[in-house]
C-alpha cells in the first residue's frame, strides 16, 4: 500500500487511511474524492473538492493514497491480471470501527479491502458477469450487482475471505445496490427497475426476498446512492437524465444540472456530507475510453477539475456509512 505526501503531515491517516471514522485533514474544508481510474487500473484517493480545483499542477495527480488489485499479494490467486480488467466502482463504508474500500472490475473482480493495513477482508471473481457495484452489510456479508450476469448477490463474505456461497436475485442490467440503514432494505437499479430487497435467513445462508419493483421513469438505470441531505431518498441516474427517489411517495423527481449534456449517461452520482454539492462522473468522449472521462464534475457551485492522463469511470466522495 502506498501513500503520497501532499503538504500536510497525516493526511492519510487524516482521511480515515489508518483512522476510518475521521473524514478530511484538520484545518482543510471539504471531503476527499475517490474515482476509479481504468488508465491506471488504480483506485486513487484524491485532496478534497476545493483543493482539487485550486490545483495548478497538471502533470501530477494530487493522490493521497491509491490501491490496485495488480499489486496486492494476497489476491494472486484470483488472476487479477485478467479480473482485474477495466475497474468500476469504489465505495467507502465502515463496519465495527474500520473502514474498507468496496471496489469492482468488469473483468469480474470484486473485494472489500482493509484501508487501515491494505489486506483483503474478502473477494471473488465473478467470471463474465460484469459487476459493476457492491455493499458491505453489517453482519459481514457482501452484495455485489452484475450487469452481463443480470442478478445482485449477497455473499456470505462473514465466512471467510474466500466464501463464495450466496443468494441470488434476478435483476436484467443489475448496475448499482445500496444499503439503506434505516430499514435494512437493499435497493438495487437495472435496466428497467428499481428493487427492494429483504435480507433474510442466516449470515452462513443469507436468502433474498424481493419487496418492492418500481419501474424507471425511462430505460437504462446506471447509478444510485442515497441523498445524504434528504436521508431516505436516493439519486439514480438513466441513460439520459439523473433522478431523486422518494420511496415514501414513490415518486421520481428530475434533477436538473442546467446543462442537459452533463445530464446524459452519468456513472456515479452523490451530494457531499455537509455542503450538499453534488459530484458527477459521466463519459466525455475525449479519450481512447468511450466510458470514461478525465473529467469531474461538481455542482451548486460548478466547478471542472480535468485530471490529466486518467480514464475515471466513477468518482465518489470519500464519504461512508454504516456500524
Amino acid at each position: 500500500m502506498r501513500r503520497w505526501r501532499v503538504g500536510a503531515v497525516g493526511l492519510a491517516v487524516a482521511l480515515g487511511l489508518g483512522a476510518p471514522t475521521a473524514s478530511a485533514a484538520p484545518g482543510r474544508p471539504g471531503w476527499a474524492v475517490v474515482v476509479v481510474d481504468q488508465e491506471t487500473r488504480s483506485v486513487l484517493l484524491l485532496q478534497s473538492a476545493e483543493e482539487l480545483m485550486a490545483y495548478r499542477r497538471p502533470d501530477r495527480l494530487p493522490v493521497v493514497w491509491s490501491w490496485s488489485a495488480d499489486r496486492a499479494p494476497d489476491l494472486a490467486d484470483l488472476a487479477p491480471e485478467h479480473s482485474w480488467s477495466m475497474p468500476d466502482e469504489a465505495k467507502s463504508r465502515v463496519r465495527g470501527g474500520r473502514r474498507f474500500l468496496l471496489t469492482a472490475a468488469s473483468g469480474g473482480l470484486v473485494a472489500a479491502v482493509d484501508t487501515a493495513t491494505g489486506g483483503t477482508y474478502w473477494a471473488a471473481d465473478t467470471g463474465a458477469a460484469n459487476p459493476h457495484s457492491l455493499e458491505l452489510l453489517p453482519d459481514g456479508n457482501v452484495a455485489v450487482a452484475a450487469s452481463e450476469g443480470g442478478w445482485v448477490r449477497l455473499y456470505a463474505a462473514s465466512q471467510g475471505p474466500r466464501s463464495t456461497a450466496h443468494a441470488a436475485y434476478p435483476l436484467p442490467g443489475a448496475h448499482a445496490v445500496h444499503r439503506d440503514g434505516r430499514t435494512g432494505l437493499l435497493w438495487a437499479v437495472g435496466d428497467d427497475t428499481l428493487t427492494a430487497l429483504r435480507v433474510g435467513g442466516t449470515p452462513a445462508a443469507p436468502v433474498l426476498t424481493a419487496v418492492r419493483r418500481v419501474a424507471l421513469p425511462e430505460r437504462g438505470g446506471h447509478d444510485l446512492a442515497p441523498v445524504l441531505a434528504a436521508p431516505g431518498r436516493f439519486w439514480l441516474s438513466t441513460a439520459a437524465h439523473l433522478w431523486q427517489y422518494d420511496p415514501a411517495d414513490g415518486r421520481f423527481t428530475r434533477v436538473r444540472l442546467g446543462d442537459e449534456a452533463a445530464e446524459r449517461d452519468i456513472k456515479s452520482v452523490g451530494d457531499e456530507p455537509g455542503t450538499g454539492r453534488l459530484l458527477t462522473a459521466a463519459p466525455d468522449h475525449a479519450g481512447a475510453c468511450s466510458w470514461c472521462t478525465s473529467v469531474l464534475r461538481l455542482h451548486r457551485p460548478d466547478g471542472i477539475r480535468t485530471l490529466r492522463g486518467t480514464q475515471v469511470y466513477k468518482a465518489r466522495w470519500w464519504a461512508s456509512w454504516g456500524g
